[in-house]
């Protein structure tokens, strides 16, 4: 009877500690939180982001990695709310997003009050500018706005533009764009003789383009993303006004080309290498990587929903990816110590390179991209057209 006891001791101990193993190895592996806006005006940004979501790695450093995908629907208030209910009640280790300025800048509360390292996709410097409490918990993947500005501004003064006119969404993205305007032109000797805002669900500029126009500068530079901001291109064109128009990188996909039309014909912006990868030289340091993610992106979906966005989302899984093989050695995921060697392993990541650059971070920069990670392009009759 004794050793009847004691073997179903044994047994019930057994089963007791595989069980225990087996929550520890669920619980072991990587959970990033993504929130995206998959719907709203920034919709055009989102979904090639969340297409590229399905290629992430599925293993790291010997971890599984679940995403869980959330919409924010361009909205600031839902991405906070995501940004929370990944935090809180998926307990992830990681978020990523979102797609655009705001809901970015919304989600960065969260990611500090939880320490949870994040990664954003989204445009504006002060997202990770200046860095502090706050902001060291936040890494991003996209050209800063002062980066493309400045090669704006040299384009502009390179063809002889001495006058410019800007106008920009009334939200943090074009407040951003027009701060770094604002430094960047006089140091080119160029003229800001006009300067409007607008919604990104505005349906009509043409009081802000009335006035642009009757400004006449030489050039004019629209400070929005995605399908919007073709609403002061269309309506510039239609009112006859003949300079030179200039976009930023939040323009760089097809919805937007397609919404545009003819009106866009002959605009430039700067852009990330991969949207125009294929007609890169050789010799162009990002050209390898950025090809990598073309290919893979192109045999998994259509060819015309590829986008530069679609790569910001990429580069922050190649930055996951690299972290984290010094991260989990360290500590268990599901922990506030692998949150902590995560977010410390990412701003160590040195000569990474990916879709739209080569990646060098440190403590006081959580951006970590140089000039390579832009050229300049033109649309010419529908297309991106690599200038050199």
């Amino acid at each position: 009877m004794n050793r009847l006891i004691s073997l179903r001791k044994t047994a019930l101990t057994v089963a007791t500690l595989a069980a225990f193993g087996a929550a520890a190895t669920a619980h072991a592996q990587i959970k990033v939180g993504v929130s995206i806006s998959t719907t709203g005006p920034a919709a055009s940004l989102g979904i090639p982001e969340k297409n590229t979501v399905s290629l992430f790695p599925t293993e790291i450093a010997g971890q599984k990695v679940q995403y869980i995908v959330l919409d924010d629907a361009s909205d600031a208030t839902q991405a906070v709310k995501n940004a929370r209910k990944l935090v809180s009640e998926d307990k992830v280790d990681l978020l990523i997003g979102s797609s655009i300025t705001p809901t970015s800048l919304a989600m960065l509360e969260v990611a500090a009050e939880t320490e949870t390292p994040m990664i954003t996709i989204a445009g504006a410097a002060r997202i990770v500018e200046p860095m502090d409490a706050k902001r060291r918990w936040v890494f991003k993947t996209t050209q800063h706005d002062g980066q493309m500005a400045a090669a704006i501004t040299q384009h502009m003064s390179n063809n002889g533009v001495k006058t410019m006119g800007f106008i920009g969404f009334s939200d943090a993205y074009g407040e951003g764009w027009w701060g770094e305007v604002e430094k960047v032109a006089p140091a080119r000797k160029i003229k800001v003789v006009a300067n409007e805002r607008f919604a990104r669900t505005d349906t009509s500029v043409t009081g802000q383009v009335l006035k642009m126009v009757s400004a006449n500068p030489d050039a004019i530079l629209i400070a929005g993303s995605g399908t919007p901001a073709a609403l002061p291109q269309k309506a510039l064109r239609e009112r006859g006004y003949k300079g030179k128009i200039y976009q930023t990188h939040g323009v760089a996909n097809s919805d937007f080309l397609r919404v545009c039309a003819a009106d866009c014909e002959g605009t430039f912006l700067p852009a990330g290498p991969m949207l125009v990868v294929n007609q890169l030289p050789d010799t162009n340091p990002v050209k390898k990587s950025a090809l990598a993610y073309v290919n893979k992106y192109n045999g998994a979906f259509k060819k015309e929903s590829l986008s530069t966005f679609g790569g910001h989302a990429w580069d922050a899984a190649m930055l996951l990816q690299e972290a984290g093989k010094t991260a989990v050695p360290k500590a268990k995921p599901g922990t506030k110590e692998f949150r902590a060697a995560l977010r410390d392993s990412l701003e160590g990541i040195k000569n990474l390179p990916a879709s739209h650059g080569i990646f060098n971070m440190s403590p006081t920069n959580h951006q970590g991209l140089d000039q390579r990670s832009q050229v300049m392009v033109r649309i010419e009759k529908g297309n991106w057209k690599y200038v050199p």
